[in-house]
């Protein structure tokens, strides 16, 4: 009797099955709770310019008040009626340019450089590719002035031609490491299956490759059309003409320091500028998750 005694004494008391219950869910709710604030903290610039959209310009600057007291659609109508006598749409459609040629130039050029630097073998391929991949960590700003001044001696200054030049030569490093790296992870068999078929290395880049490709190409279009679209300083550097701005350069004719600035049709013109790329990432969404989960084929 003491020996049992003893030992039910030493026996650890087990935890009620309800207080577990109660712990999991508080942490559940806490979790979503945290998730939900920081979504918030996200949201709220989003928002806030949306609100800022409906107010008067007078109640933008210096309010800390998120929903407009007095609703307007003035903003919108001076958006819509130009500015320095040029219409909106010229500014959309600048950007629109821009962005696509962007997409065409850094998919194609991309996509051929690291089709050669996967799949050839070259004297120097090495080397190439680890010059490429050292300019990651140079910054864009040193490159600012040689460039400027290489355009300026080509009377390139103020057209899209220092803007999209890049793009069909492949400098973008990042896609290019991208390709390379999806590239590198599909089977050889397949490139030696049409070989012995009669197809070249065109061919090959063109029937097999790309198709099989498909999600890094969609994630390198995405990414391109979104910094391309809000690119701001290599239009300020390299436009001078109002006409042929694009949407993130057009924002600033809004402000004027020397008199009032507009800052309702400035919010307006904002959050008009952020549709399209809102539309064109939820659009290719399920594209850019497959681009980034995807490794290449798995058996």
């Amino acid at each position: 009797m003491t020996r049992r005694a003893s030992t039910r004494a030493s026996a650890p008391a087990s935890t009620p099955a309800s207080a577990v219950g109660g712990a999991g869910k508080l942490t559940r709710v806490a979790w979503h709770v945290g998730v939900l604030v920081l979504l918030a903290i996200v949201l709220y610039p989003i928002l806030w310019v949306a609100a800022a959209t409906f107010k008067p310009s007078g109640d933008i600057i210096g309010s800390l008040q998120l929903l407009p007291s007095k609703v307007t659609t003035a903003n919108y109508d001076r958006v819509f009626e130009g500015v320095v006598g040029i219409s909106v749409w010229q500014f959309f459609l600048n950007s629109a340019v821009l962005a696509a040629l962007s997409v065409v130039g850094t998919v194609a050029s991309s996509a051929l450089a690291a089709y050669a630097f996967a799949r050839l073998r070259f004297r120097g391929r090495t080397a190439m590719f680890v010059i490429m991949i050292s300019t990651l960590l140079l910054p864009f700003h040193v490159l600012i002035i040689p460039q400027y001044i290489v355009f300026q001696k080509l009377d390139l200054i103020d057209t899209y031609v220092p803007l999209l030049a890049g793009k069909f030569l492949a400098s973008e490093a990042f896609f290019v490491f991208l390709i390379v790296q999806f590239i590198r992870n599909l089977p050889r068999e397949l490139d030696e299956s049409a070989k012995i078929d009669g197809a070249n290395h065109w061919s090959v880049f063109w029937h097999i490759i790309l198709p099989l490709c498909r999600p890094a190409l969609i994630t390198t279009a995405i990414f391109t059309f979104i910094w391309s679209w809000n690119d701001f300083f290599g239009p300020l550097i390299y436009l001078s003409t109002p006409d042929k701005y694009p949407l993130p350069l057009a924002l600033q004719l809004f402000i004027d320091e020397s008199t009032g600035s507009d800052f309702g049709a400035l919010m307006a013109m904002s959050m008009l500028a952020l549709v399209p790329v809102i539309l064109f990432f939820l659009f290719f969404q399920r594209f850019l998750v497959e681009g980034v989960s995807t490794s290449g084929l798995k058996g």
